[in-house]
């Protein structure tokens, strides 16, 4: 199976439980289980070919100009974290369905499920450093959604806040260390990354490019000083909780780190800050989780000094490190999985977490005791069982360090001691004991579908630890092959004699058991002495960092456009004055254009009439004439320019925006009030001539000066006709070149109008529609609403403009036109009617809807870009051929016609439903004094026939 199909199954799968929740819990688990099932039989496929030292690779070309491609890649590190994520995941699947309460929408829970799991698929089966990124920042949003689940309880909306802020930050600080790395990699390619060791150790930016990145695997992975997030992700569903410790999210720091390192380890800026940082986790998260009182509070924190273990292993940058370290993500996934969930199935039947109220479950509950402590014991690093291999392993390790070998040792046994104690503190205080009479709630043990998961767990714990090359030895040294790039053959046994690692770990047993013995007197201290809680203070950094920001804010806006609109405008000019005076700008290479008389006429009128909006802004109706003005001239500019397009385009759109503003300022006041003072006025005219004369210095200066960058205004000339199949180069690259903008414009052109629709139907309902009744004009109206010349004139000239409209639209792929420009002239035939005749009769003969106007133009905008899919083209690709009917010449037709269609439906759908929304409204205003007598009573049309 191809690792792209494995690592897409769970999103797949993601799709299921919503469709199928109304079939029942069982078919929603039992679709998520199979699709999580059918990836891990893809994954074991692989095995046979992984083993011989292959790797199983597929790519997809995604985005080539930026270096990412959809990549996958199935090694030895990928195959054991995919093992790890869909067999772990498929347990926790068949667990939530028998946990999860009948109340809580299972559907939604199965579908974030599948989410992150693909999204974590996604990581560790990436080849692709940018696509991993992807990837990465979806294990961040889907476990938000996972550990805020339970939105009604305070603790797991903020549990799920702080995971997504302290990982997403520490994403962003990892997205620019992989850029970085890829720049001088030369490939963002994983597998060509791998290759140049020694390319990136020499480079200067090695030391960024690490720290950034190790931000971003500290943060995911719980490692000090970012460990406070993942104990407070355990107010979570436990399912939840077992799958994001064990196997997922905090392991993808733990697999990036084991992915890069062998290119970022071996140097030692790696070995202090990599190594140090695990020895403090590992410490602070034992001795934190033996004081806690909520079993998966201790769990939680155990993960932390787990994890780092892990991390410290990575850091020391020894094959036998690396292979310890990879032996102990798997004994830990199995182990934790188990107690979190055992811890689960305790919440679940004595209806309580704290250790305080339990106790003596064992005869209560014998199955779940003797899942919970052989997990325990493995957790401790007791023998026979597989965590006590791995802990000797890291013992050895930090035995046969060569840099600060006896500060390692200590530090490392002492936190050994601490995960010894709050182990056995897990067995005694919440098995062992005599049975209580005041349970929350009369426990026994679970139905089969609770405990069987962690029952196989357990199972593996129990043979890893008996036959551990046989059971795991294969899938260590395939991994740890690939973390070191060299042939790994492991050596895994419960006995390799008598050493300092066997004296360190009976060390650790002894003093775990004596810790928990003087328990009572060491957690009277621990109450007793400080200790910061690390949610207040990330409560507080995060009340100041809002404060700070709206502090700033206030001091540069207080709210108000001008005063933002000043800022930005300063800001603007300020950078580009900067950028103007410390770059190298070249002489004045371009002579000044002769002037002529038009011009300076045109130019002078456009100063006057911007002079005059300026002046009289306060009088609407006038500023709405001037800005008229201002668009003619800009109009017969673009036609001087020989732009007859834009011309066209900006004549249209002024007379369309003049007759919809003319129709929405019938509603407000015709003067608007003096709300500044002079002062404030004439700072704000200083800065908008600073503005101006700048930005026309900057314009002027760049017209002056030829530049050695080609213009790409070159290639759309020539490549127009071939292969967009249109000499307009305009429309060529409205609906070709750059097609999907204009496809969101029109889209967006629709929406716009759809909203204005709502708005106003919110308006003509409520307390706004009793306003609207009762007001009055402020202005005299006409006599004459339907003036018979207006009338007659606009009937007359309707089928003349729908022609020029289809002329315009039919014309627009090799002259001046197009499907914008068309529906804008057939938009202001139809604005004609409605002014002339009234709303009511034109909206009697309305035949189409202008919502299902808007909608036909986008779905043809996207059926004409879906249909460049089946010739094997890009989205919006337009093809054109040349066709000969009988009694015609040969002709042209371009897919881009479909394309441009639909830019004529959503315009004129956009502008009519505007001029809809403006026309109900007036119809509402005022009661019938204001109402249209073409709307009240039967008129006779100029034919004599009625009208209705």
């Amino acid at each position: 199976m191809s690792p792209a199909l494995i690592a897409m199954l769970p999103f797949i799968g993601a799709l299921l439980p919503g469709l199928l929740i109304r079939s029942g819990r069982d078919v929603a688990a039992i679709s998520c289980g199979t699709a999580t099932l059918i990836a891990l039989i893809g994954l074991l496929l692989h095995i046979p070919e992984i083993l011989h030292g292959g790797v199983v690779t597929t790519s997809f070309s995604w985005l080539p100009q930026i270096g990412l491609a959809a990549s996958f890649r199935v090694d030895g590190l990928g195959l054991l974290f995919g093992i790890l994520i869909l067999g772990i995941g498929l347990l926790i699947i068949t667990y939530a369905r028998f946990y999860l309460s009948r109340k809580d929408p299972v559907g939604k829970f199965y579908t974030y499920l599948m989410l992150f799991q693909g999204a974590m698929m996604g990581i560790v089966l990436s080849d692709n450093i940018l696509l991993l990124l992807v990837f990465w920042e979806l294990t961040s949003l889907s476990s938000f959604l996972l550990i805020g689940y339970w939105r009604h309880l305070p603790d797991g909306r903020q549990g799920a806040r702080m995971a997504l802020t302290v990982t997403g930050m520490g994403g962003l600080a990892m997205i620019a260390g992989m850029l970085i790395l890829g720049q001088i990699a030369g490939s963002y390619e994983i597998g060509d990354i791998l290759q140049a060791k020694d390319a990136i150790q020499a480079s200067p930016w090695y030391f960024p490019a690490l720290i950034l990145i190790l931000l971003g695997a500290f943060t995911k992975s719980a490692q000090f000083p970012f460990h406070f997030w993942l104990p407070h992700a355990m107010a979570a569903p436990t399912p939840v909780s077992a799958y994001l410790h064990s196997a997922t999210m905090v392991k993808a720091g733990l697999f990036l780190m084991a992915r890069l390192w062998p290119v970022l380890s071996g140097t030692p800026e790696w070995f202090w800050i990599v190594s140090t940082t695990g020895l403090i986790t590992m410490l602070l998260g034992a001795f934190i989780a033996l004081f806690k009182d909520d079993l998966k509070a201790l769990l939680a924190f155990s993960t932390v000094s787990h994890l780092g273990l892990v991390t410290m292993l990575l850091g020391f940058g020894t094959p036998e490190a690396a292979v310890a370290a990879v032996f102990h993500i798997i004994n830990h996934a199995t182990f934790k999985a188990a107690l979190f969930m055992t811890a689960g199935i305790v919440d679940h039947e004595a209806h309580t977490r704290s250790i305080a109220r339990l106790g003596g479950l064992r005869k209560l509950m014998p199955i779940t005791f003797a899942i919970g402590t052989i997990a325990a014991l493995s957790m401790a690093g007791v023998a026979p069982l597989n965590g006590f291999i791995s802990k000797e392993m890291m013992l050895y390790e930090v035995d046969h360090l060569e840099r600060a070998r006896q500060v390692f040792m200590v530090i490392a046994t002492l936190a050994a001691t601490f995960s010894v104690a709050y182990s056995l503190r897990f067995i005694f205080h919440v098995f062992l004991g005599p049975v209580r009479d005041d349970y929350p709630h009369k426990p026994h043990d679970p139905g089969l579908g609770m405990w069987i998961g962690p029952a196989f767990l357990v199972s593996l714990v129990i043979l890893i630890g008996l036959f551990p090359n046989t059971m795991a030895g294969w899938l260590v040294d395939a991994s740890a092959t690939a973390v070191t790039g060299e042939a790994q053959h492991a050596h895994l046994a419960l006995w390799h004699g008598l050493n300092n690692a066997l004296i360190m770990s009976g060390i650790a047993l002894a003093g775990g058991a004596t810790l928990l013995w003087l328990y009572p007197a060491a957690q009277a201290i621990w109450r007793a002495g400080p200790h910061p809680e690390a949610k207040t203070m990330f409560q507080w950094l995060i009340g100041q960092t809002v404060l700070g920001a709206r502090n700033l804010t206030n001091g540069i806006t207080d709210g108000t456009m001008p005063r933002a609109l000043a800022a930005f405008t300063l800001t603007s000019v300020f950078c580009g004055a900067l950028a103007w005076s410390t770059g190298a700008v070249g002489p004045v290479t371009r002579p000044m254009l002769p002037l002529e008389l038009v011009p300076v006429i045109g130019w002078i009128m456009l100063i006057v009439a911007t002079g005059c909006m300026v002046a009289f802004h306060r009088y609407r109706l006038l500023a709405l004439v001037l800005v008229g003005i201002v668009g003619l001239i800009v109009s017969v500019g673009f036609a001087y320019f020989s732009a007859p397009d834009l011309a066209l385009t900006q004549i249209s759109v002024e007379i369309v925006t003049v007759i919809l503003l003319l129709l929405a300022l019938n509603f407000l006041p015709k003067r608007t009030a003096v709300e500044t003072t002079s002062r404030r006025r004439g700072t704000d005219a200083f800065i908008a001539t600073l503005a101006g004369v700048g930005f026309g210095a900057l314009a002027y200066a760049m017209m002056r000066r030829d530049f050695a960058f080609d213009s790409i205004a070159g290639y759309m000339l020539e490549t127009s006709y071939k292969k967009g199949g249109g000499d307009n180069v305009v429309n060529v690259i409205l609906v070709d070149f750059r097609g999907y903008d204009t496809f969101g414009e029109i889209t967006v052109l629709g929406i716009a109008a759809l909203v204005i629709y709502a708005l106003t139907e919110t308006l003509l309902q409520g307390k706004s529609s009793r306003r609207l009744r009762n007001w009055v004009r402020d202005y005299r109206r006409a006599g004459d609403r339907h003036p018979l010349m207006l009338v007659v004139a606009t009937r007359m000239l309707l089928p003349i403009s729908l022609v020029v409209g289809i002329y315009i639209f039919l014309r627009g792929h090799n002259e001046p036109g197009g499907g914008f420009i068309a529906g804008l002239v057939v938009a202001i035939a139809f604005l004609m009617q409605y002014m002339a005749s009234g709303f009511g009769w034109a909206m009697d003969r309305q035949r189409v809807p202008y919502h299902a106007m808007i909608g036909a133009g986008v779905v043809a905008a996207a059926i004409t870009g879906v249909g460049a899919w089946f010739n094997g083209r890009p989205f919006l690709t337009s093809d054109y051929g040349y066709f000969k009917l009988p009694f015609l010449e040969e002709f042209e037709l371009a897919t881009a016609m479909g394309f441009d269609l639909g830019v004529f439906l959503c315009v004129v759908g956009a502008v009519m439903l505007a001029l809809n929304s403006l026309s109900r409204i007036a119809r509402h205003a005022g009661g019938t004094v204001n109402a249209d007598p073409m709307d009240n009573i039967d008129t006779k049309d100029m034919t004599g026939k009625e009208a209705h």
